[in-house]
């Protein structure tokens, strides 16, 4: 036995080796031919079928490195009206599918991406920048997310209800909406259009994805795994469409009554402008908007747990998560030694090539990105902030694209306005505080309201912070940091992070509609509230 087991953890090893050393050979123009993605590829799809590129002509730069990756042509108006007529149309075929059966085609798509796990993490990796290891996590992340949706296409539950009426039942249904619009941001640049799509596509919606402008590359990859698998199913065009463009194209996602569902990932400022809009049609919008999440460091808790879950919901993704840590609020006990040991873990940290396995911290999305993280650190200091550890950025020969930048940690008075934005960066502000009841009303005074945690071993505080008299974000969570939420729980925030839930638990309702119904299967025709109507 003793023998099997060591045989059984070489053979593991080598494959593991065998496995890393595949990794590494793979070359950009290696992935990019994987996924037939060719010189000037149409951004236009509506399944298997490629609309001819005609639109405006858009680059797509690598942050690791500023290399071209490739063009990209955005979606024409003409064109944006094919999709749509075409996602209609499919629709009608696709929701007479049984739930189980879509529920297969999903778990195909899984299948899918577990083959095409290397190549697209890497892309990914190499589009927006983000370590080898978190790019391969999103992909991931779609695989569990098929998963979960195989599973809810047979759990797609309605309930029965009694009624009050003699030989009469009542129960609910639930329906599909539609067509679902896809509105994604470039940090996730697959892991959340697959959220909304996988959970849509089971409940009997179509899919109108219009990923972000900045990662245009990464869909087109995510369409082609679909079309093969939709292909083989014979299924309709119109089921998973693509549309890549600027704002325009979301503008018209926003203002089309044909799109009955929009979920939006961005910024706040973008949320409020869908959600007016759609609102003013009466559609129904799921919103993942601005994070500025805080973790609460208590003297009780692990501090050695604690600083690896604040340094990496800081500078994890280059600080440009939704969930990324921006705020540790610290119990004055504890406040100089966390400080310390940040200083010396900030230390440690090697920012550079992404896809090298050596590097904690790869690039911020652009240069525009970097200008706001160094606008962000002038503001800081011209209100009298402390500099904990300078962030700056980066100009050596191996930080040549110009997007990389060295994370900072600053103190700031409590009551400083830059506390309340969200700087989608590598800042980290500290501050400290007293009782527990004071860190919670830190931790609340901000708009948004996505995640948050408490680090501690003491079950009180960890309660307190839990109940209604503590954290008022969609995420809270106790001795772990803000980032990193699994699938199986719904995603999102409250104030201004907008209120949606995507992915887990009974997320999926929010694609689909709810019927009541009422039966009779008497022969009289009794009237609720004991209403007398005789004739």
């Amino acid at each position: 036995m003793a023998f099997f087991i060591r045989s059984k953890f070489c053979n593991f090893i080598i494959i593991e080796l065998f496995f890393y050393l595949n990794m590494t050979k793979h070359s950009l123009k290696d992935i990019l031919n994987y996924f037939d993605i060719r010189d000037n590829h149409s951004g236009v799809s509506t399944g298997m079928n490629w609309q001819p590129g005609k639109g405006k002509l858009y680059p797509s730069y690598s942050p690791v490195n500023g290399q071209l990756l490739g063009k990209v042509h955005f979606c024409e108006e003409k064109q944006y009206r094919t999709v749509i007529q075409t996602a209609q149309d499919a629709f009608k075929e696709w929701r007479t599918v049984p739930a189980p059966n879509r529920g297969e085609v999903v778990r195909q798509m899984g299948q899918s991406l577990r083959e095409a796990k290397e190549m697209l993490g890497r892309l990914v990796c190499h589009e927006m920048g983000k370590p080898l290891q978190e790019g391969l996590g999103e992909v991931q992340e779609m695989i569990d997310i098929c998963d979960f949706a195989v599973g809810q296409s047979r759990q797609l539950y309605g309930k029965t209800m009694p009624s009050e009426r003699p030989q009469h039942h009542m129960m609910e249904q639930w329906h599909p909406l539609g067509c679902v619009g896809i509105i994604s941001a470039f940090n996730f640049p697959v892991a959340v259009w697959s959220w909304n799509a996988m959970i849509a596509w089971v409940c009997g919606n179509v899919c109108i994805w219009k990923p972000s402008e900045k990662t245009p590359l990464s869909a087109i990859a995510c369409q082609k795994i679909v079309a093969d698998v939709l292909r083989q199913n014979n299924l309709p065009e119109g089921i998973s469409n693509l549309v890549i463009g600027d704002k325009i194209i979301g503008e018209k996602m926003a203002h089309d009554n044909g799109i009955p569902l929009i979920s939006a990932t961005g910024s706040t400022k973008m949320g409020k402008q869908v959600a007016k809009t759609v609102g003013e049609r009466l559609g129904k919008c799921i919103l993942e908007l601005g994070g500025n999440n805080a973790i609460i460091i208590s003297d009780k808790a692990d501090i050695e747990l604690s600083i690896r879950a604040a340094v990496f919901g800081a500078v994890g993704t280059a600080g440009q998560r939704c969930t990324s840590t921006r705020r540790l609020i610290v119990q004055r006990n504890v406040y100089n030694e966390v400080k310390e040991r940040l200083k010396k873990a900030y230390a440690q940290l090697t920012i550079g090539n992404p896809l090298e396995e050596s590097s904690h911290v790869g690039p911020l999305i652009d240069k525009e990105a970097v200008n706001q993280f160094t606008t962000a650190i002038q503001h800081i200091k011209s209100i009298g902030g402390k500099e904990v550890v300078a962030g700056m950025p980066l100009e050596a020969p191996e930080h040549k694209s110009g997007c990389y930048v060295k994370p900072g940690i600053y103190e700031v008075a409590p009551s400083a306005d830059i506390l309340k934005e969200e700087t989608f960066a590598p800042i980290l502000y500290l501050l400290p505080y007293e009782s527990l009841e004071e860190a919670i009303a830190l931790h609340n005074d901000v708009p948004q309201g996505l995640s948050s945690a408490i680090m501690t071993k003491d079950v009180n505080e960890a309660h307190l912070f839990l109940s209604a008299l503590g954290s008022d974000c969609g995420i809270a969570n106790v001795n772990i940091g803000t980032s990193g939420a699994e699938i199986g729980g719904a995603f999102g925030g409250e104030k201004e992070t907008g209120g949606g839930r995507e992915s887990g638990s009974d997320a999926w309702k929010a694609y689909m509609r709810r019927q009541t119904n009422t039966i009779n299967f008497g022969s009289q025709l009794p009237l609720a509230q004991g209403i007398k109507f005789d004739l």
